[in-house]
């Protein structure tokens, strides 16, 4: 099932089942999709709505942790959940593992050897984790083995 029809499905199950909550998280995700087409007029593929997706995901966490240094933990509960339903329309996240073994590789493809590669580096392993890992995670493990390396 293409990820707009699931979206749709899943839009009407909330509404059946009264889940206010996640019908306000799903609305939410169809109205970004709907702003990202019209502002490049055309409809989404799937892997197009994988990236809304991840951006969404991405403000979310970014909000969670503000709310939560702001103090304001209802804010950031509810941002939570907003959070899980995403994550429900993203592929399995990648591990710290596989997330290392991959700027490792990487790394040697490019020829990445100081922190002064990380430009190149990162130009290569970010397309290769869109969708599958955050990417504030990736660039701090990232930064973190160019500077182990010297």
């Amino acid at each position: 099932m293409a990820l707009r029809e699931k979206l749709e499905d899943d839009i009407k199950e909330s509404m059946r089942s009264h889940n206010q909550a996640r019908l306000d998280g799903l609305r939410f995700l169809k109205n970004a999709v709907q702003a990202v087409e019209k502002e490049r007029k055309t409809t989404l593929d799937d892997q197009a709505m994988i990236e809304v997706v991840s951006k969404q995901a991405s403000d979310r966490r970014d909000s969670i942790k503000a709310f939560e240094e702001g103090g304001r933990t209802e804010m950031a509960a509810k941002e939570a959940a907003e959070l899980k339903v995403l994550e429900e329309y993203l592929p399995p996240q990648m591990s710290a593992d596989e997330i290392t073994q991959l700027i490792k590789d990487t790394a040697a493809e490019v020829g990445a050897v100081s922190i002064q590669d990380k430009g190149k580096l990162m130009g290569k392993l970010m397309p290769q984790t869109r969708g599958k890992a955050d990417g504030s995670v990736v660039n701090e493990m990232a930064t973190a083995y160019l500077e182990s390396l010297g």
